[in-house]
This record gives structure tokens, C-alpha cells and sequence, in this order.
């Protein structure tokens, strides 16, 4: 896969259209041109890997369970795109396995990890079959010791660290945030948007040979902004509208 300067990302797949973490609205940002898809995940009481932001189903389902305590096929009987209409009806909580199935050979799928330790061995056996598809997955989470204990198992694989708000005591010093990358191994940090991603913080961290993203940015002004600056990727809740309004 060549190395690219400049990608944006589909938050959540093309999330603006379609239900957000499920395999429509990955395949819609797929067939936009979308360069990537960002996906969260959780794990089942059996311990499937699935793809949702929330720890329960109450914000995009039909019903409200809890992620944790819930059998995948009971859980895979909620609908989840019933709020997006008719078109989306079907529209069920995807395994990651099968998000992972969607990636087009040139693109890339940055995977949110949102729960704790226990994840670490079944992600890494996912990951671990398929085997022609690593260079494709980013792993993504705000958890450093997560992302330390994956480094470790699966070095191969990119791995960023999530910096936002709660990480002030970081100040967003350019040095500390190199410091705690290096230190594991990390590729990359994808931060929140805001004012202190000037273009010579965006230079520090690149100078270091480390990628900064940002998230999560639907404003076409902002994200010149950022594209001028030199950020290496831009997530956005509709990608392709978004890629279309950059110069």
C-alpha cells in the first residue's frame, strides 16, 4: 500500500446517510471514495467482537440492551437502521470480522477499541487470520495501556494513540505526546479538533515520523484549514461531500 500524504476518513462509515457502524454505511463510504472507515467496537458477553459506539443498544436501536451482557444473537436482532428509514430496515449490529471483509485492497479501516484489556487476545486472533489484510487496519484507542499490550502482540500493526480534552495534563505539548508514542512504539495520535492544531504543532509531530489525524470535522473552511496545515487525515461524518470541498 503506498504511503499517502492526505486521507480522509469516514466517521463511523459515510454515517451522515447511512446508519452509523453498520455494513451499509461502511460499503456506502467504501463506494464514495472514501480513503478509510473508522469503526468502535465492544465485545459480547460471548465474546464476539461487534461493531457500536455505546455500551447499549438504547441511542441507535430498537431495543436496549447492554453490549456486555448480551449473547451476539440476541444481539444481532436489533435493528439499528430503523431511524435512518425504509432503506435501512435490515440494517443489524455487523461483526468486525465481516466489517473487515469489506476493505477494498487500497483503503483503510481505523478500528476504535472502546472497552478494556479483556478485548486484547480475541482482537489479536482476529487480526492474526487475516494475514494479507494487516497492512490495512489501524488500531486505534484513548487506553495507552491497551495499545502497549497490543504493540506488543500484534507489532506489525499500526497503532494510535486518541488524545482529547482529558488528556490536558498532556497540554497538547508536542514533545510529551512524541515522548509517550515513542516510548511503545505507537505510529501515530489522532486528536481532537481544535485551535492548538496549528501547522507547526502538525509539523513537530510529522517531523518525528509520526501520522496525526483529527476527528471529527464536517465544516469544508475547517478542514482547509487543516488540509493547509499539513494533517495527514481528516475524520468526518460525510466523507465524500467533504472530499469534494477541499482544494
Amino acid at each position: 500500500m503506498a504511503i499517502r500524504n492526505f486521507i480522509i476518513i469516514a466517521h463511523r462509515g459515510e454515517s451522515y446517510d447511512a446508519p452509523e457502524n453498520t455494513l451499509a454505511s461502511v460499503n456506502l463510504a467504501w463506494e464514495r471514495g472514501a480513503d478509510a472507515v473508522e469503526v468502535d467496537i465492544r465485545m459480547t458477553k460471548d465474546k464476539k467482537i461487534v461493531v457500536i459506539h455505546d455500551s447499549t443498544t438504547k441511542r441507535t436501536g430498537n431495543k436496549n440492551y447492554k453490549i456486555e451482557e448480551c449473547l451476539y444473537n440476541k444481539l444481532k436482532n436489533i435493528n439499528i437502521g430503523f431511524i435512518n428509514g425504509i432503506k435501512y430496515k435490515a440494517e443489524t449490529i455487523p461483526l468486525l470480522t465481516d466489517v473487515i471483509k469489506t476493505i477494498p485492497e487500497d483503503k483503510l479501516l481505523l478500528i476504535d477499541i472502546k472497552i478494556g484489556k479483556e478485548i486484547i487476545p480475541y482482537l489479536e486472533s482476529i487480526i492474526s487470520s487475516v494475514r494479507h489484510q494487516k497492512e490495512n487496519i489501524i488500531l486505534i484507542s484513548e487506553k495507552y495501556e491497551i495499545l502497549k499490550k497490543l504493540k506488543q502482540k500484534i507489532p506489525e500493526v499500526e497503532t494510535y494513540l486518541i488524545l482529547e480534552k482529558k488528556w490536558c495534563w498532556f497540554g497538547f505539548n508536542a514533545k510529551q505526546i512524541l515522548k509517550k508514542c515513542k516510548a511503545i512504539g505507537l505510529e501515530g495520535i489522532d486528536i481532537k479538533d481544535g485551535i492548538y492544531l496549528t501547522k507547526e504543532f502538525i509539523e513537530s509531530i510529522k517531523n518525528a515520523r509520526v501520522k496525526i489525524y483529527t476527528w471529527t470535522v464536517n465544516d469544508p473552511a475547517r478542514a482547509q484549514i487543516l488540509f493547509n496545515n499539513g494533517i495527514n487525515g481528516i475524520t468526518t461524518d460525510r466523507a465524500n461531500w467533504l472530499k469534494g470541498k477541499l482544494n
